[in-house]
């Protein structure tokens, strides 16, 4: 076995935070920071979603990325620049074919209900994937290629593969490779859902959960194990946290400057100024890693069963002129499913398509779309231009209801088409995308390895594949993207999916690159973003200050 030095990143992610996350800034120049760390205190966050589960193997909502690592953590986490970085793990050996990763392991560890962290605590959240319906993506993505998982000692795990796979380091490193306690895996009554019931190994405990309004944590006393990334050891400064959920901007910004809460994540544009002019608030921002927001089509329903149609759906959103009139200029434009702060980022299709209304009307009266009904949409055989955009309210972060308004009204405008858009539960937009009731999917993923998002929304086997597309040569490139580890070689198989799915085939509409904001008192400190994810980190390293 060869050996790889923890803090070497295998698969070369090398992303500079620099371009993801800009510096904090204040309301006012000169402004006092929080001065030095110090213990004690409660803490409370507005946030804007709600989790849906509080089970890190099912987390599946980036902005509740902060929640999970309170509780939970994992083998590895990132550094600054792409690399993975031993937390859970002390360091790990890769065999020379690539199948077996070996992983030493932390002695000093106990999860919060007193149960040891060991290599038989790492295989039973491993096999738990194993058990039917509990979470499929993983299994057909993450795990897709992992053989077993063997307990060498205590201090050591190894998991084989039946083939090469770089994403398992990845994998190893989010909230869906976090550590549950195994005694919460066998005896908790609803695992899927999680909550106090389940253990970690985290800074705090989950103390309790008020259905639509909040969540507390309380400091972790026995906690000292952080990983090298974090800015101090031992346990956490404040005593306990209160995240209130928000879902209104106005109302979170609202109870920042009323003085309600301390700290805030999620301010729109429209909001900043309340923050930038106000010399007790500091604002900074980061921008996400993995899959940009896009709207993905669904070939597999009429009229997106025709590649014009697609084109022209495209061609008729001016992207630059929505976000700025959603985002006032703080959005980054996307043009590519992957975001732009990855290294396998196809910057040649920057202004290769789109906005141009001229040719969205041609192809749109090329396939026959020709007529117009009283309300000025375009009609074929009797039967209107729809596509239906099903959004599933719990998803629904950065006012993104309101861009799919704006969206509405401009490929009415500038083509004909009739953009349906309904925001409703999570049970009806689940039961809708399962009856394939819908030909708009929107979606964006804050994976720290594009690599993995690739797999869940374009190869067939997918669990969030929703373009209707099988092509065997877009399987092949989105698998050999995963299973090199040549950086050379992922970005070129990535980029063949890259021109897929734009390019020649229009299945997907990229809108921006996500981003977070944390607007906070100027007493808060310690507070920022994941190293190469971006987005906000757990309360781990925050204090108050007098």
């Amino acid at each position: 076995m060869r050996r790889i030095r923890p803090a070497v990143v295998i698969t070369v992610l090398a992303l500079a935070l620099t371009s993801a996350c800009s510096p904090a800034s204040s309301g006012a120049a000169g402004v006092p920071d929080a001065g030095q760390p110090v213990s004690g205190g409660s803490l409370t966050w507005a946030v804007e979603t709600e989790p849906i589960t509080f089970n890190p193997h099912q987390y599946a909502q980036a902005k509740a990325r902060l929640l999970v690592w309170n509780t939970f953590e994992a083998l590895l986490t990132h550094d600054g620049q792409g690399g993975y970085v031993p937390w859970l793990a002390t360091g790990y050996d890769v065999s020379s074919d690539g199948k077996t990763y070996t992983f030493k392991l932390r002695t000093d560890v106990t999860f919060s209900d007193g149960e040891k962290f060991d290599a038989a605590a790492v295989k039973a959240n491993i096999d738990q994937f194993l058990v039917e319906g509990y979470n499929p993506g993983v299994l057909a993505v993450q795990l897709r290629y992992l053989d077993k998982v063997e307990v060498v000692d205590p201090a050591t795990v190894a998991f084989h593969l039946k083939q090469p796979d770089v994403l398992l380091l990845d994998f190893l490193s989010t909230p869906q490779g976090a550590q549950i306690s195994p005694k919460s895996l066998k005896e908790a009554k609803n695992l899927k859902a999680g909550g106090p019931e389940l253990a970690g190994t985290g800074p705090f405990v989950l103390d309790r959960y008020t259905a639509g309004q909040e969540v507390h944590f309380v400091r972790n006393p026995r906690y000292n194990w952080a990983p090298s990334t974090a800015k101090h050891q031992g346990p956490a400064y404040l005593d306990d946290i209160t995240y209130r959920f928000l879902k209104e901007s106005s109302v979170r910004v609202g109870a920042l400057t009323s003085g309600q809460v301390q700290i805030v994540e999620g301010v729109p544009a429209t909001d900043e100024a309340l923050i930038t002019a106000n010399p007790q608030l500091t604002l900074s921002r980061g921008l996400n890693s993995g899959s940009a927001y896009s709207y993905y089509l669904n070939s597999a329903n009429a009229p997106f069963d025709d590649l014009r149609v697609r084109q022209a759906f495209r061609e008729a959103v001016d992207v630059d002129a929505v976000l700025d009139g959603v985002y006032r200029g703080t959005a980054t434009r996307a043009w590519s499913v992957i975001g732009p702060t990855s290294p396998f980022y196809d910057k040649s299709l920057e202004k290769t398509y789109g906005g141009d209304a001229a040719e969205a009307n041609r192809l749109l009266d090329e396939a026959g779309w020709t007529a117009r009904d009283a309300e000025g949409f375009r009609v074929k055989d009797g039967r209107r231009l729809t596509v239906r955009l099903v959004q599933s309210a719990p998803f629904v972060r950065d006012r993104r209801d309101v861009l799919a308004q704006a969206v509405q009204a401009a490929v009415k405008q500038s083509a004909g088409i009739d953009l349906n858009v309904a925001l409703v539960d999570q049970g009806t937009a689940t039961q809708a995308l399962a009856d394939g009731a819908y030909e708009v999917f929107d979606n964006s993923r804050a994976d720290t390895d594009a690599g993995a998002a690739l797999g869940l929304l374009l190869h067939s086997g997918g669990a969030i594949n929703r373009i209707g597309v099988k092509d065997p040569a877009l399987d092949t490139a989105i698998e050999q993207g995963q299973a090199s580890g040549d950086q050379a070689k992922r970005t070129e198989a990535y980029r063949q999916v890259q021109k897929f799915v734009i390019t020649d085939q229009a299945l997907v509409l990229p809108l921006y690159a996500p981003a977070d904001q944390l607007a906070a008192s100027v007493k808060v400190g310690g507070a920022g973003f994941e190293p190469t994810a971006g987005v906000p980190g757990s309360a781990y390293d925050i204090w108050l200050g007098k």
